[in-house]
């Protein structure tokens, strides 16, 4: 996207083309009879650009001239079409001095410049200058500077250019104000010339005097240009009626009038066949020129005989229809293209516009959403334009939706970045303390702190990728040797671990066997075989929690079928695991009862946040209700929990035979 959002200054609007006035061969008096068909419009020329087209968009199409009306070529003037020639190629220039340089040999030529050309002068200046403005821009934000904070400079070659192009505009408006004059003047002569036809009409004298003088008049009149467009018609109906009148008067011999008309028939005929060939030309556009060249010409030849005229000139307009209506079709199917090439980039916009940042949270979604929107920047620059209207408008807005886009992605990836540097620093510390215990021979302690790190690691998220693999093979190697040495240590309790392991899979079974008949279960049988699995010793280590939850899992069946509460049951087996560690003369119930303090005070803790936020959620509004509900539940839950972390409190300090109502907590 390089396109500058600044405003490109508005062409001049542009001189009309000169109309060319030609003068009819002579007529008769039939041609009189012409005078109720429709008169045609002159021929206009197509309304200036308003805008410069952007530089990446494609160029607009030109608007479609005034077409014939289908009138008889005799009646009225038309301004003479230019024959379209190719286009020389056009100069490549590179530098906006270089197009300064180029409008300064156009305003020493003292001729106003072709509009093309000054056209195509004003796209590439301002193409360069936006461009040299945009790179200004990024230079600016590149060296840290804030977006808002950058001011373009003042070019000087901007000011030389609207300067130069301010002469050469003025320069063309006194050319066009020379053409008005001249066209007046061109009025003033052609009445002139009427006023002497017109006596000539009414003072017959020597014919061959009058004619010779008519002729020269005649002559004159075709030499004459173009009069004021509003005269035009006018001017030549007059001249045509005293044409007329100056014919019947003459009352030439019937065998020169004939020649003329079959010269006559003969000359439109010729014309009539190329307008009827252009039916087979590709350039619709081409073709509609040369159909306006063959209508003027068209107008030059005198009349033809009365009874082939509304032959011959049917026969032209037909011809003449068809171009017009393949020149009609063709714009509107531009104009079609048009309206379809922007609702396709409407879609796009919004589709760019409905991209979500917040949801995008990891790397390959942002390459997958990236990958989606430089496609749809390829896919744009194929589709055409747009319309004056409303192509710059919305190629603003794709621009607009791009550039968010990737700001966003800017700024994501440059958080990933610091995120991953404080990741990087978290996971060496955990390698270096892990490579610190990898020695140590305190199996049980060293066991917990290795568990307790790698169950941290895992909460870390991501580090650059070319230390994330070197941390963790560091960090693996050191957890193996401490775990290796473990297990040659302790390879005699393995032995007997298996022992257990296969001892509490029987209990299981027999409980299993229990839930499948209850109505022969009994509650003492089952607390019998809990208290064999309390005795049994540990388990391998891999085993322990799946055992665990096959054990847990009947156990409830079976309690739930005797009607006895969880909680009961957990607090049952927490005080039958107490009176065993008393009864084995074990040391550990005071550490066990401290944790406990800690979870106890921990889980008020919880519930009291928990009840400041109820206290600042809206409860009238739907997403507040639920979200109330969802916390009264937690609290709820945590609440029981805290019951049995009391009782299990209690249970100790009865077994220590401490002092219960001092240091136990109050149930919540």
């Amino acid at each position: 996207m390089t396109e500058s959002n600044e405003l490109q200054p508005k062409p001049e609007t542009e001189l009309q083309a000169a109309e060319v006035q030609a003068a009819p061969a002579p007529e008769t008096p039939e041609t009189q009879a012409e005078e109720n068909i429709p008169e045609s419009a002159p021929a206009e020329e197509p309304a200036p650009v308003e805008e410069v087209a952007s530089p990446e968009e494609p160029a607009p199409a030109e608007e479609a001239p005034v077409v014939l009306d289908g009138s008889p070529a005799e009646e009225a003037p038309v301004e003479e079409a230019t024959s379209s020639e190719e286009e020389p190629a056009r100069p490549v220039f590179e530098t906006k001095e270089a197009v300064v340089d180029r409008l300064r040999e156009i305003e020493a030529e003292g001729n106003g410049g072709e509009k093309n050309e000054l056209d195509l002068l004003k796209q590439v200046f301002y193409k360069l200058h936006k461009a040299a403005q945009m790179a200004a821009r990024n230079a600016f934000i590149e060296s840290g500077g804030a977006p808002e904070d950058w001011r373009a400079e003042i070019d000087g070659a901007e000011e030389n250019f609207k300067a130069i192009m301010n002469n050469i505009r003025q320069r063309r408006a006194e050319i066009a104000e020379a053409l008005e004059r001249q066209k007046a003047e061109n009025l003033e002569k052609k009445q002139a010339i009427i006023e002497r036809i017109k006596e000539l009409a009414t003072s017959p004298e020597d014919v061959s005097q009058h004619f010779d003088e008519f002729k020269q008049l005649q002559a004159q009149w075709k030499e004459l240009g173009a009069v004021p467009a509003e005269r035009a018609t006018e001017i030549w109906k007059n001249y045509q009626h005293h044409v007329e009148q100056f014919y019947d008067l003459l009352k030439l011999n019937i065998e020169a009038r004939e020649y003329d008309f079959k010269k006559n028939l003969s000359a439109k005929e010729r014309l009539i066949e190329l307008a009827e060939k252009l039916a087979d030309e590709e350039d619709i556009i081409a073709a509609f020129n040369k159909l306006q060249s063959l209508h003027a010409e068209y107008k030059e030849i005198g009349p033809v005989a009365k009874d082939l005229r509304d032959q011959i000139w049917e026969r032209f307009k037909a011809a003449s229809t068809i171009i017009n209506k393949r020149h009609q079709e063709h714009f509107e199917g531009i104009k079609a293209q048009e309206e379809e090439s922007l609702q396709k980039k409407t879609e796009m916009c919004e589709r760019v516009e409905g991209i979500n940042p917040e949801e995008l949270t990891s790397f390959a979604q942002w390459d997958e959403k990236t990958k989606e929107v430089i496609a749809m920047q390829a896919e744009w620059k194929t589709l055409g334009f747009s319309g004056h209207k409303q192509n710059n408008i919305i190629f603003d807005r794709f621009r607009a939706a791009c550039d968010r886009f990737f700001s966003a992605k800017a700024e994501y990836f440059h958080s990933i970045k610091d995120e991953q540097s404080e990741n990087l620093e978290a996971k060496r510390r955990l390698v270096e303390e892990a490579e610190a215990l990898q020695d140590s021979t305190e199996w049980r302690s060293t066991s917990d702190k290795l568990i307790e790190l790698q169950k941290q690691w895992k909460t870390i998220g991501a580090v650059p990728r070319k230390y994330s693999e070197q941390l963790w093979k560091r960090f693996t190697a050191a957890c193996d040797h401490f775990f290796e040495a473990k297990n040659e240590a302790t390879a005699g309790q393995r032995a007997e671990e298996k022992e257990n392991l296969e001892a509490k899979r029987s209990i299981i079974q027999q409980l299993q066997a229990l839930a499948a008949d209850t109505a022969s279960a009994s509650l003492e049988r089952v607390k019998e075989l809990q208290a064999q699995w309390n005795e049994t010793g540990h388990v391998p280590f891999r085993e322990k929690d799946r055992l665990y939850k096959q054990y847990r899992a009947v156990a409830d069946e079976l309690y739930k079928h005797f009607g006895a509460s969880q909680t009961r049951r957990r607090l049952e087996g927490f005080q039958r695991s107490v009176r065993q560690a008393v009864a084995k003369g074990e040391s550990t119930l005071s550490r066990e009862r401290e944790r406990l303090l800690r979870l106890f005070e921990t889980r008020k803790a919880e519930i009291q946040t928990y009840e400041n936020n109820l206290n600042f959620l809206n409860a009238k509004s739907k997403s507040g209700n639920s979200l109330v509900a969802e916390m009264n539940r937690k609290v709820e839950k945590l609440r029981e929990e805290l019951d049995l972390l009391a009782s299990k409190i209690r249970a100790i300090e009865t077994e220590m035979r401490a002092p219960t109502g001092e240091d136990a907590p109050e149930e919540a």
